[in-house]
């Protein structure tokens, strides 16, 4: 696993193509799963989100669809860049507004938001356990926390095409789309296989001081939301 300065700068090499791998990679499903995170979320207009690990900002446009004010945070500032030009076209009367921030050390006082979430970014976080705990902090009691990461599924003819697809096809086309070969696609499976998922990642959320963590699989299990209130 790499260390927190290579993952930043991995992912501010692949920046400028991210959006368009992602879109290839996933045949487009990453945007019904973003749409079904929000509708999971249970987003109520003028409620305070903060997406970490933001990205380019996909989820953080998704919940400012639904009605809320969004502020979006990442540790990497080339990717925020692409979010930022998308928030500078947004139509809506409250674009999302971004910061360089680590997740591990979010810059807001206690119980600042309503919900915060984090979309495939959370294995990324060099300690989920203390990621979870730190977007707990910031939220209300009795607000959300909702994480949307990729699962490995368990049918066993699909778990085999995922698996083939994920180790062989991903890392090849990714790293064709994207114009880099600094070995962020293959970091992207390596980081997935070794993840803690399911029931696994529910028992992370609990020990984070999450209340009530539950789960739903997204697309026979290639993806999960997982969402807890805060005590």
């Amino acid at each position: 696993m790499p260390d927190g300065a290579a993952v930043r700068q991995m992912f501010a090499e692949v920046a400028p193509g991210y959006d368009r791998a992602n879109r290839i990679l996933s045949a487009g499903i990453d945007v019904l799963w973003r749409k079904r995170a929000v509708a999971v979320a249970a987003v109520q207009p003028g409620e305070r989100a903060l997406d970490v690990c933001s990205g380019t900002g996909d989820l953080s446009l998704a919940l400012a669809r639904a009605g809320a004010t969004v502020v979006g945070s990442d540790f990497c500032p080339e990717m925020l860049a692409h979010a930022a030009t998308k928030a500078a076209h947004w139509p809506g009367p409250h674009a999302p507004r971004y910061l360089v921030a680590d997740t591990l050390a979010l810059p807001f006082p206690e119980a600042s938001f309503d919900l915060c979430t984090v979309a495939f970014g959370i294995r990324n976080v060099a300690d989920p356990e203390r990621g979870l705990r730190e977007m707990a902090r910031v939220v209300r009691p009795g607000g959300r926390v909702l994480v949307l990461e990729f699962c490995k599924p368990r049918v066993p003819l699909l778990a085999q095409a995922y698996l083939f697809y994920f180790r062989r096809i991903l890392p090849l086309v990714g790293r064709i789309v994207s114009g880099t070969d600094n070995g962020a696609y293959h970091y992207l499976p390596d980081s997935v296989m070794k993840f803690p998922e399911r029931a696994e990642f529910l028992g992370l959320m609990e020990r984070a001081g999450l209340r009530d963590p539950r789960m739903t699989l997204l697309t026979g299990g290639i993806a999960a939301i997982y969402r807890g209130e805060v005590r």
